[in-house]
């Protein structure tokens, strides 16, 4: 058995399934559209953080995200 590792170039595989979650939540709290949810959390610094593999930030739960994402302000 080959042993998978998370690389830059990997991912975004990781990547919708936290921030689809991230998006409910979001949006449901906020009372926004997936939408609208969906284009700020990926205009934020949180997500451009995510999307570094090299800060290791997609180890964290999308919960542990998205209070990351609220605390940006």
């Amino acid at each position: 058995m080959t042993e998978r590792k998370i690389t830059s170039k990997n991912l975004y595989l990781l990547l919708p399934g936290k921030v689809s979650k991230m998006a409910v939540m979001y949006a449901t709290e906020f009372g926004l559209t997936i939408t609208e949810a969906l284009n700020r959390i990926y205009q934020s610094a949180t997500y451009r953080l995510l999307e570094n593999e090299e800060t290791k930030l997609w180890h964290y739960g999308p919960v542990a995200l998205y209070e990351m994402f609220l605390e940006e302000g």
